[in-house]
């Protein structure tokens, strides 16, 4: 049995948790459909800690924890776009992205977003479709000289009824 998530919002003290996971997802997860110098694009070694801790300032973003372990993030821009979602790699596959996911998505029907939207990486594109999300085209992105494929994806909040 997996111990409770919790999701909380983002605070301050949380940003270098939040780099360090970024890191780790993507160098250990999505390294296995992207190669070393994509990876190292995406990822550098070196950040901007400035540029970090302006952008989790700007918007909502929430955390993930388990035991008082930062295992993931997520926000959500005032359009509905889903900027970040990161899971570390220790504690994939046990639900964090998904309570992660259900969280930004009440929100977002909260502030009436009908819709969320997201530039998805080729390893979390199966994750974002099994909940519903569709994709809308796939595109390639530049990054510090490196060109990367991922996908932009869709998913309405508007129920039919």
């Amino acid at each position: 049995m997996n111990p409770p998530i919790l999701i909380r919002d983002y605070r301050f003290s949380d940003l270098d948790a939040l780099i360090a996971l970024f890191h780790d997802s993507i160098r250990r997860v999505a390294s296995r459909d992207y190669t070393a110098a994509q990876i190292m694009a995406w990822a550098p070694d070196t950040v901007d800690r400035d540029a970090w801790a302006a952008k989790r300032a700007s918007r909502p973003t929430w955390v993930a924890e388990i035991e008082n372990v930062v295992v993931g993030f997520t926000d959500l821009e005032p359009d509905g776009h889903l900027d970040f979602m990161y899971v570390h790699p220790d504690y994939q596959g046990i639900g964090v992205a998904t309570a992660l996911l259900a969280k930004v998505e009440a929100e977002a029907r909260a502030l009436a977003i009908s819709r969320f939207f997201a530039e998805v990486s080729i390893t979390a594109r199966p994750f974002f479709e099994r909940r519903g999300f569709r994709v809308m085209a796939p595109q390639t992105v530049a990054i510090r000289g490196e060109t990367l494929t991922n996908y932009r994806m869709e998913k309405s909040l508007v129920s039919l009824a």
